[in-house]
């Protein structure tokens, strides 16, 4: 039987290991509040007094925690027993912080792996679970089969931190898709129900996602210029939602920031490009 030690007994933390329970592996799980573990412990599982203990019960480790502090907090007074273990941190953090776990973890002995886990608690383990992985490519592969009981498996590389930086890039995209929505819905709020206004809003925002690929082929190339509402025309419309804002009494700010970086453009001599030139005035200088 497969085993595997699960640090970290949060909503996420708690999916992980049901996942692992249900395809048949000896799970361990260590908490810092030892209560969150007793459903595991009905379906199964083994409770670890102590991080070493968690550590000591697999060779396969796998860590979910609230920031990359707890991971180091957690992982201080255990580091004599990493030697031999693989790491996967799945704990949401920078690629700073991963960089330098992994050199931390790799000093001890051991084989560091960082994820991203794209994926809500209710998915994990669906086929509609993703999630990334960076570190140690060998480590990786003797892993990988195991590490497929969660979701897609998506390795980035070997630097350490690409699973945070990608991992925190697509949550930039889901956040700004949140926020236009928020703000859309907020505007309409008065005379249309939420849950009706999707039934405008989920197809346009569906069209777009699929406008993003030649986006994402105009900034590969380096060439923006439109083939239909360029930003001098779609700067007006900005403007329009601004101030339309005001008078339904909703705020802008979601908005605002757009507007800025598209009088920064068009200023620039880029009236007639497309908004995929915006990504050339992203970048802080």
């Amino acid at each position: 039987m497969s085993s595997v030690s699960i640090f970290g007994l949060g909503a996420m933390g708690t999916a992980l290991a049901s996942r692992f329970l249900e395809g048949k592996y000896k799970v361990a799980v260590w908490n810092r509040s030892p209560g969150k573990a007793s459903p595991l412990l009905d379906k199964g599982a083994t409770l670890s007094q102590t991080a070493v203990d968690g550590l000591n019960a697999s060779d396969l480790i796998i860590i979910c925690l609230l920031d990359n502090a707890a991971v180091q907090a957690t992982l201080d007074g255990a580091l004599d027993h990493l030697q031999g273990k693989t790491i996967v941190n799945l704990t949401n953090g920078t690629p700073d912080q991963a960089g330098k776990l992994s050199d931390l973890i790799v000093s001890h002995g051991a084989r560091y792996i960082d994820g991203g886990i794209m994926a809500t608690p209710s998915m994990v383990g669906s086929p509609y679970a993703i999630v990334l992985y960076s570190g140690s490519p060998d480590a990786f592969k003797a892993a990988e089969a195991d590490l497929s009981v969660l979701g897609k498996c998506v390795f980035l590389g070997e630097d350490a931190g690409s699973a945070s930086l990608h991992d925190l890039a697509l949550l930039s995209g889901m956040y700004g898709l949140f926020s236009g929505f928020l703000h859309a819905t907020a505007l309409v709020r008065s005379s249309t129900p939420a849950v009706k206004f999707t039934d405008l809003m989920v197809p346009l925002l569906g069209a777009m996602l699929e406008y993003t690929k030649g986006m994402a082929k105009q900034i590969d190339e380096g060439k923006y210029a439109s083939e239909g509402t360029n930003l001098a025309m779609q700067l007006v419309a900005i403007k329009n939602i601004i101030d339309v804002s005001a008078a339904q009494q909703v705020s802008a700010d979601f908005i605002r920031p757009m507007k800025e970086f598209m009088e920064k453009a068009v200023a620039a001599g880029h009236g007639g490009d497309d908004i995929s030139a915006l990504i050339d005035f992203v970048k802080s200088t």
